[in-house]
């Protein structure tokens, strides 16, 4: 047998269904996702997304199949696949009448670590929140409250984070700051898995991206192989015109 340097995947899952009494939501799911990159899963409203993530989350269990979280079986292990993930639902879970501050350190103490008050204050100075950090998250706009609700998610340095639709509902400069706050997820060695219906979200930061319809993932691959699959359209001349979305951040950014 020949030995390969592929490291064990962060997300291993093979075969996973399950139904809701008669309805069918997944019907056999297949995916493996590399430690430190970042995994997109595509899908309509009601295609499994959600459904999926709480399975990896030990939330709930599926009905057939198998899946492993950082190495760890989610039906046979679920307090280790907890201790190795964090998960961030599609609205921000802070306290609002707590400082940013104050959210941080109460999720340290929790999660019964030391120094609260510090990790508290490296995680607001790694997600660009000091100077909020006194001010109650009420305060906060819609892209801070999301990238505070992350960073209390990674308090424990989770292995492996589940983002469900992360930017639903957000400004066009808030999704930005979000997208930029997943790139630095990653780069720094966290695996993230991410659900959206936003076609453009995966296109701008997924390594990996894979199609859910039906309870079937149809297509699974990188950016260029799944754009592979369609003949590139002949075109002798365009020209590009700003989309309106370029349009908001200039003029938003001018003043």
């Amino acid at each position: 047998m020949t030995a390969t340097n592929e490291p064990e995947p962060a997300l291993r899952v093979e075969g996973i269904t399950k139904a809701f009494g008669e309805l069918a939501v997944l019907r056999g799911v297949d995916f493996a996702v590399r430690p430190g990159s970042i995994f997109a899963l595509l899908g309509s409203n009601g295609a499994g997304k959600t459904t999926l993530v709480r399975i990896l989350a030990t939330l709930t269990s599926a009905d057939a199949g198998s899946a492993t979280v950082a190495g760890h079986d989610v039906a046979e292990a679920p307090a280790e696949v907890r201790r190795a993930i964090s998960l961030t639902g599609q609205f921000a879970a802070v306290d609002e009448i707590l400082t940013g501050r104050e959210n941080l350190a109460l999720i340290a103490r929790l999660r019964h670590l030391d120094r609260p008050a510090e990790i508290a204050d490296a995680m607001l100075d790694r997600f660009a929140l000091t100077e909020a950090g006194g001010r109650r998250a009420c305060t906060y706009s819609g892209g801070m409250r999301r990238r505070l609700d992350i960073a209390m998610s990674l308090i424990g340095d989770p292995q492996v984070i589940f983002l469900d639709e992360p930017t639903t509902g957000l400004d066009p400069q808030s999704r930005i700051e979000v997208w930029e706050t997943i790139r630095q997820l990653a780069r720094g060695g966290t695996t993230v898995m991410l659900t959206t219906q936003y076609l453009d979200e995966a296109e701008q930061l997924a390594d990996q991206i894979a199609i859910l319809h039906e309870g079937t993932i149809i297509q699974n691959g990188t950016l260029a192989e799944l754009k592979a699959l369609l003949p590139a359209a002949q075109v002798e001349y365009i020209e590009k015109q700003p989309s309106l979305e370029d349009v908001f951040l200039t003029l938003v950014g001018e003043r």
